[in-house]
């Protein structure tokens, strides 16, 4: 019989993996798209170009809430003790 907790572990581990890809897409979509100008033609914010300050100053935010969005959300609390009845059997 296999142990459901796999059923949750590989579900949690594809919401890591989507998260992960969407902080690359983001990162990578500001930092290149928008840092793919001359040095003249960009604009700053708080003294800091555009493309950094959205790609590694709101990303990190941005990313962090989605975080906290979907440990919350959809992660479960499952135990790690091995799952057998007193009597050699599973639960």
């Amino acid at each position: 019989m296999k142990d459901p907790r796999y059923k949750t572990a590989n579900r949690e581990a594809m919401i890591g993996i989507g998260l992960a890809a969407f902080n690359f897409i983001w990162w990578f979509s500001f930092a290149y798209g928008l840092g793919g100008r001359p040095v003249r033609e960009y604009k700053y914010i708080f003294g800091m170009p555009a493309w950094f300050f959205y790609s590694c100053i709101v990303g990190f935010f941005v990313v962090t809430g989605l975080l906290i969005f979907c440990v919350k959300l959809f992660f479960k609390d499952i135990p790690f003790d091995d799952q057998t009845d007193e009597g050699g059997g599973r639960r």
